[in-house]
């Protein structure tokens, strides 16, 4: 299944209030899900496989790396955890893994806005949310209309906003705002 989102990410010290928020406005709450995804080398894009108590897929991306809501265009395929581990034993002995991302993540949607209040192992916690259409009728200006009035709905400072994937954080050493709050593994 291949869709467009428009996203953003953010540092996020108040995540409290991030789901008060969420939960004033209806939101539909998935549950947490504690996921690993395993990112391979590939010449362009992200390839990862995403290993969760809730979601599960191999998903290729390719996003540009700004702080602005962005666009991506997602290629996913659902996976069921019985042949996930055979799959990436096999992406990784032919391409190689990258790095390896652990992390808590409670899911909620808003109608066809996925949000995830996201607390990564040595890196903090997040917020990061995707405006997301599967059958191309929603349009990237509303897409685009969604995710700043999250923005605005949120209170998220420019200055807290990534531009990189979580993957790129740990790779390259960075380690968040907030590196105590790690999550508690499953």
């Amino acid at each position: 299944m291949v869709h467009i989102n428009i996203e953003f990410k953010a540092r996020c010290s108040k995540t409290a209030k991030i789901k008060k928020i969420l939960i004033s406005r209806n939101a539909d709450y998935k549950g947490t899900d504690y996921q690993v995804d395993t990112y391979f080398k590939v010449n362009s894009g992200r390839l990862k496989i995403r290993e969760g108590t809730i979601e599960n897929a191999l998903i290729y991306y390719e996003r540009k790396d700004t702080k602005k809501p962005k666009q991506s265009k997602i290629s996913l395929f659902p996976l069921n955890s019985n042949s996930s581990s055979s799959l990436k034993e096999i992406l990784a002995d032919s391409l190689g893994i990258l790095v390896v991302v652990a992390k808590q993540r409670e899911i909620y949607f808003i109608e066809n806005v996925k949000f995830h209040v996201d607390s990564i192992q040595n890196l903090g916690t997040f917020i990061e949310v995707e405006a997301i259409d599967n059958e191309g009728t929603i349009g990237i200006e509303k897409l685009q209309e969604q995710c700043h009035f999250y923005l605005d709905l949120f209170g998220v400072s420019e200055k807290d906003l990534i531009s990189s994937s979580y993957s790129d954080l740990i790779q390259y050493g960075h380690d968040g705002s907030d590196a105590s709050q790690s999550p508690v593994s499953p």
